[in-house]
């Protein structure tokens, strides 16, 4: 898959070009299945499961603690409450490919 922009970001429409081109996948059929895995990715982990695609990578959830910080306008200590974060892990073969080894 590769970028058509010259460097810049890539957004959905993009990555919908790219999985169609590069499988027997319509348009909206590369589209329907790019949104059922961001579907099923994010149902997992809502879950508190972890997802993981050999090759590709991870994704799991951490928990920040509820902390104190400072509005930046007023200086008020102000107290930020926990929350469940998504995090990705990149697996071997994908650091390798964007490495270039």
């Amino acid at each position: 898959i590769f970028n058509t922009l010259g460097g810049a970001s890539m957004n959905k429409s993009d990555l919908v070009n790219a999985i169609s081109s590069n499988s027997d996948l319509s348009r909206s059929d590369a589209a329907k299945a790019l949104d059922a895995t961001v579907a099923a990715i994010t149902s997992a982990l809502a879950a508190g499961d972890q997802v993981s695609v050999v090759g590709f990578g991870s994704f799991k959830t951490s928990k920040r603690a509820a902390r104190s910080g400072r509005n930046p306008q007023t200086g008020e200590t102000i107290q930020i409450a926990a929350a469940t974060l998504p995090r990705f892990s990149p697996g071997k073969a994908l650091k390798t490919a964007v490495n270039g080894s």
